[in-house]
């Protein structure tokens, strides 16, 4: 299984207003520790928002201050 964003590719990533409009498999771009990854969001409980990639592995839950945009675009 591949990942959806390859290492290298291009992609743009548009600003979060209302963390509201976030869901289940977006692609968001947000703060583990102290690096910056763009990571699926896996489940939503409240204003807390389980983050993973496409491999299967959940990396945990972080707040709406964590993410700062949402994928929009992904350049072939």
């Amino acid at each position: 299984m591949t990942g959806r964003i390859e290492s290298g590719q291009l992609c743009t990533v548009a600003p979060i207003v209302d963390c509201t409009t976030l869901g289940v498999d977006d692609i968001v771009l947000c703060r583990v520790k102290s690096a910056e990854y763009l990571h699926l969001i896996k489940a939503i409980d409240g204003q807390r928002f389980q983050i993973g990639n496409n491999r299967g592995y959940v990396n945990g839950w972080i707040g709406p201050n964590s993410i700062f945009g949402r994928c929009v675009k992904i350049e072939p």
